[in-house]
């Protein structure tokens, strides 16, 4: 039997290693407190880095619009071709060039900071220098799309020289078209017969009726309208026989087929078909088509769709009827002529013709 001293000291023991280990979890509680603080201040740290480099970093901006003509009347703003769109800051930046439709897109390469002003100069041919300021710290600026209207350069009139100008009339445009035609030719016409004996019990894998209970026979017919021949209303029937108890099937009886395949199923006595069609010859075919320009001052537009051929401007120039080809070059002596693809392709060409000094419409 252990002594009450003995007791005593055991006891003492046992709670100075409980308050030992105690004192060394709250020791170890705290580390990974101040770890765990230590870490969120370096993350922290880092997103502040890292936004406040993003916010100082250069940033490549994109901008578009197009050019066009200034006129206070709308239908005379006509797109400008080729104008150079120059972007700087005391240096070049960028530069681009309008496209047929007027279109441009030009993106500052170069490090442009928020809050700088930088300036869009617009040139082309024939127009006054148009120039423009872009504030680079409106978010609403950069998002706009601009559209810079350019002042004519005023040309000398004919009036202006004491010459009279000489008249353009009855304006007309002719072109081409062709076209896939179909001319009928002929019938097709073809009897068939499929041979059977009625109420003989089927027995697979033989031909059988559509119950299962009869045994039937099956014949095919083909028709072929010949190279560069199509057939049109194909159209197959039971004439004679126990038509009935027969089933007609066309594998390939469509329109606008060379050949045509029939066949029919037969589960009775012996029963005749006929299948007729209408055959038609496709060829390439040509048609002159006709249109008239829509004018507007001094200029006048049109469109031709992508299948046209051969177009040409026809006009009275000072009385005389003359025909102009519409070639590569788009020259006349009276006008100088631009064309541009429609914004969609299978729409065609847009066509724009702009008198010359010395002539009116």
């Amino acid at each position: 039997m252990l002594s009450i001293e003995s007791r005593v000291h055991g006891r003492g023991r046992q709670i100075g290693l409980k308050l030992r280990q105690s004192v060394a979890g709250s020791m170890k509680t705290n580390r990974i407190a101040v770890w765990v603080i230590v870490c969120a201040l370096g993350a922290a740290a880092i997103v502040l880095m890292v936004v406040r480099g993003r916010q100082g970093q250069p940033r490549s901006i994109t901008l578009q619009g197009t050019v066009v003509q200034r006129d206070a009347d709308t239908r005379k703003e006509v797109p400008i071709a080729g104008a150079t769109v120059t972007v700087s800051n005391g240096a070049i930046l960028a530069t681009a060039s309008s496209a047929a439709s007027g279109y441009f897109r030009i993106t500052f390469r170069e490090r442009v900071r928020k809050g700088e002003t930088v300036h869009l100069d617009f040139r082309a041919p024939g127009y006054h220098p148009l120039d423009m300021d872009l504030n680079i710290g409106l978010p609403t600026e950069l998002k706009r799309l601009f559209v810079a209207e350019m002042n004519p350069v005023v040309v000398p009139t004919a009036a202006a020289t004491g010459h009279p100008p000489v008249p353009v009339s009855n304006v007309l445009i002719r072109y081409t078209v062709n076209y896939q035609a179909e001319t009928e030719i002929g019938t097709a016409v073809k009897a068939f017969q499929v041979v059977n004996q009625g109420n003989v019990p089927c027995n697979p894998p033989s031909i059988c009726s559509p119950d299962g209970l009869w045994k039937a026979s099956r014949e095919s017919v083909t028709l072929d309208a010949g190279t560069g021949n199509v057939f049109h209303g194909v159209r197959a029937s039971c004439i004679a026989g126990p038509c009935p108890f027969t089933q007609i099937h066309s594998g390939s009886s469509e329109n606008d087929q060379q050949t045509v395949v029939v066949s029919a199923v037969n589960w009775s006595d012996t029963a005749t078909f006929l299948v007729e069609a209408e055959v038609f010859h496709k060829s390439i075919a040509s048609s002159v088509r006709e249109s008239y320009p829509v004018v507007y001052g001094r200029d006048l537009h049109f469109t031709l769709p992508p299948t046209a051929e051969g177009p040409s401007i026809e006009a009275d120039i000072d009385g005389t009827p003359i025909v102009f080809p519409l070639g590569s070059g788009l020259y006349m002596d009276w006008a100088t002529c631009t064309s541009r693809s429609s914004p969609r392709s299978k729409e065609g060409m847009v066509f724009q013709c702009e008198l010359k000094p010395g002539y009116r419409f």
